[in-house]
């Protein structure tokens, strides 16, 4: 080979350093993507924080004003508002009651004369909020912890762009666009926007947005060749952990990926990375729901196709009115994104199917209930945000080829487009900001907080006992309807009857039928349910079965009725009244023998049992093994249930001892059933007895053995297989990263880098 010539450039040598103006024009994509994610993170981030109150539209440039104020949300006080305002008992549970026992899922007796925690719900978020309340106050920490969903969208949407191809012109226009679909108000409960985290549903908004980092990761593997990120296992736990709707979703809409080359070896690995990570919750999820020992609630579901407002109470339908021209736009995004031919069926699929599950749900002749319909709709609203951010983007880098200077009229471009976005938004905000004000300004910061105040200190000198309460919206002027959730949370040794996480407990319908019956105006929210008016005959025969020790009752009427009853009034503070009910225990002897119920589903047979008020003595079992042959049985579930034999003798317990995961009693009754006054739950074991065996409506019978018996709340085998694989799963991911980095000797990279986008 002959050497180069001096006027060869040899292969060797370094390219020529690059002009100003070629640096500064390969900064310009980097510029724009810190533009497109940044400003609509900072604008959520400033009312998330409530830094920024009323928006008031003017007649003047830029025709809205803002009203600015103290970030409420680095306020140390105990946030409220809807859902949200019983969600902050969730992670002092965890704090103060199962990690202590080394467990991330439990038992607690905080509420429902006991339920499964976590079991049902998602541990993730309660888990920062924890790690969060070591430097923070925890009412900071609970704050940040439900903001970083939504404040996180942009992100989540920026890396699903990029994950698909598109430049990062145009993902982060896509980002500034997509992201405003968190400022959507004509809905408050779906799921995603900030009406909806307001209202409790912050752990959605984290799973949402993890779920787009997800689908942007693996959409990246597959479009790479197959090339495998752990990242992408990492963000499906971390997305499953935090919801199961949402992983549902991005499970079944990435199924076109196993189409495309080495698709399912990217998919199955995220998967079984992903399900390995998260075993310690999904496993035991999974065999918990398989078992059926849930509360279907019998969710109405939404029916509407078009329309929908601002008014208060108004239910948002598929394209309500302020939706309406984002769908137009996107439209225009489908139909160029195919014309381009750019891979975007995932993001279709993501759109679409969930919207079609809305409307599947709500046939009539449909019969699951146990989602609500509604949550699938924050897909197809966000799709079609996304849709028109691309639309958006295409429209701004195609108008720069136009032009001279590309990069320059670019970048001032794609800036303007995404400051209009900006403009737009804020001035179509009506009640986000206020909303969120009296959410982060929490119980302490409302006018009547001396009254919630007052009745919390005066329940906490009562001795240990359960509460029941009547439930009214009026109770709101207090934070949320449900402040009164919180006596487990301001008074050790109350628990309150009525608790969050519906589903959870099988207490959950039994406890609504008894606030029917003790309350002026009841939410009823269990479908399908026999509610009966106030009447406290029949309400005092069903709290003592649940061993209710107090009632608080809020309205005149209510108040009236607990006196003509002749209930004894332990404690007033205006306008509270606290009574104590007649003397129940924890644990009953048997007086005549059970029946067991051998038909189908024993909530319904149950529920009929219930409401005989008069035989609530003649208790029902459902049908196990190792049941006495001599008990009567029975597989009709209409009542009455007359039982066996009258068990004479009777028989004392004493030393009582109702703990979370232990319950303890000596009795004097051996081989006598015993009814447990604490919500079934299959973890529940005995030493020293029988059973326990699941009894009508909601609770435990046992059959002792010994004088001294002990019911323990076990880990499931289930329990053990997900903490074990989670595990190894995680110390694999460790040492594989420990071993890269030893290898590579690299510098730990952003977030982009890592995960290829």
């Amino acid at each position: 080979m002959s050497a180069p010539s001096d006027h060869t450039p040899s292969a060797l040598a370094p390219p020529p350093p690059p002009t100003k103006s070629r640096r500064a024009g390969l900064r310009h994509p980097k510029i724009i993507a810190l533009i497109g994610v940044g400003l609509p993170t900072l604008l959520i981030a400033l009312i998330m924080a409530g830094f920024i109150g009323q928006v008031q539209q003017v007649d003047s440039f830029p025709y809205f004003s803002i009203d600015l104020g103290w970030p409420a949300i680095f306020t140390a006080n105990t946030p409220t508002g809807g859902d949200m305002g019983a969600h902050v008992l969730v992670p002092a549970i965890l704090r103060d009651d199962l990690l202590p026992s080394l467990r991330l899922i439990g038992w607690s007796n905080d509420w429902y004369a006991g339920f499964p925690a976590l079991y049902f719900y998602f541990p993730l978020p309660a888990l920062f909020t924890i790690l969060l309340d070591v430097f923070l106050p925890y009412g900071v920490a609970f704050k940040i912890t439900a903001s970083l969903g939504v404040i996180s969208m942009p992100l989540g949407v920026y890396i699903l762009a990029r994950g698909i191809g598109y430049s990062r012109v145009v993902s982060a226009i896509t980002a500034a666009t997509g992201a405003m679909y968190v400022f959507m108000e004509s809905f408050s409960i779906f799921g995603g926007n900030i009406k909806s985290t307001m209202a409790g549903e912050f752990s959605f908004a984290w799973s949402l947005s993890l779920s787009l980092m997800y689908l942007g990761v693996v959409i990246r593997d597959t479009r790479k060749g197959g090339k495998i990120s752990p990242v992408a296992g990492v963000l499906l736990a971390a997305t499953a952990l935090s919801h199961i709707v949402t992983t549902m979703v991005i499970v079944i809409v990435s199924l076109p990926l196993f189409l495309r080359r080495r698709g399912w070896k990217v998919l199955g690995i995220s998967w079984l990375l992903g399900l390995g990570l998260a075993a310690i919750w999904a496993v035991p999820f999974a065999l918990s729901f398989l078992q059926d020992t849930t509360t279907d609630m019998g969710w109405n579901p939404v029916t509407g196709l078009v329309g929908g407002s601002f008014a208060p109470g108004t239910i948002a339908t598929p394209m309500p009115n302020e939706f309406i021209p984002i769908l137009a736009l996107a439209v225009i995004g489908v139909g160029w994104s195919m014309l381009r031919r750019d891979r975007i069926a995932v993001l279709l699929a993501m759109t679409i199917l969930p919207a079609a599950t809305y409307w599947i749900l709500q046939l009539p002749d449909f019969p699951f209930t146990k989602i609500y319909n509604g949550r699938f709709l924050p897909y197809w609203y966000l799709g079609a945000f996304i849709f028109a951010g691309i639309a958006l983007g295409l429209g701004v880098s195609t108008l720069a080829r136009w032009v001279p200077q590309r990069a320059q009229n670019l970048t001032i471009g794609a800036s303007l487009a995404m400051v209009l976005i900006w403009i737009i938004t804020v001035a179509s905000i009506h009640d986000v900001p206020g909303w969120v004000r009296w959410n982060y300004s929490g119980y302490e910061g409302k006018e009547v907080f001396a009254e919630y105040a007052s009745l919390m200190t005066e329940v906490d000198a009562l001795p240990d006992g359960r509460v029941m309460w009547e439930a009214n919206s009026e109770l709101g002027r207090y934070g949320t309807p449900m402040a009164l959730m919180l006596f487990p949370y301001w008074s050790e040794g109350h628990p309150s009857m009525e608790g969050l996480l519906f589903e959870s407990s099988l207490t959950t319908p039994f406890h609504f039928l008894n606030a029917s019956e003790v309350s002026r105006s009841p939410s009823n929210p269990v479908r399908g349910l026999n509610y009966r008016p106030m009447n406290f005959e029949r309400a005092v025969s069903h709290l003592a079965l649940y061993d209710v020790s107090y009632y608080v009752a809020w309205t005149d009427e209510a108040k009236e009725a607990a006196k003509a009853f002749g209930l004894g009034l332990v404690s007033q503070t205006d306008p509270f009244e606290v009574y104590l009910l007649p003397d129940a225990s924890p644990v009953d002897v048997a007086t005549i023998e059970p029946t067991i119920y051998e038909g189908g589903d024993f909530f319904d047979a149950a529920l009929s049992w219930y409401d005989d008020v008069d035989n609530l003595d003649r208790w029902l079992v459902a049908d196990g093994a190792e049941l006495p042959s001599s008990w009567p049985r029975t597989d009709s579930t209409e009542g009455p249930f007359p039982g066996g034999d009258v068990i004479a003798g009777g028989g004392e317990v004493s030393n009582i001892v109702v703990e979370d995961h232990r319950i303890s009693f000596k009795t004097t009754a051996v081989g006598v059933p015993h009814l447990i006054k604490v919500s079934y739950f299959p973890n529940w074991e005995a030493l020293g007895a029988e059973g326990p065996y699941r009894a009508a409506p909601s609770l435990m019978v046992v059959i002792p053995t010994e004088e001294d018996v002990v019911l323990e709340f076990a880990r499931s085998w289930a329990e053990n297989l997900g903490t074990l694989s989670t595990i190894v799963v995680g110390a694999g991911l460790i040492v594989l990263a420990v071993r890269r980095r030893l290898r590579s000797g690299a510098s730990v990279p952003d977030f982009e880098a890592a995960s290829g986008t």
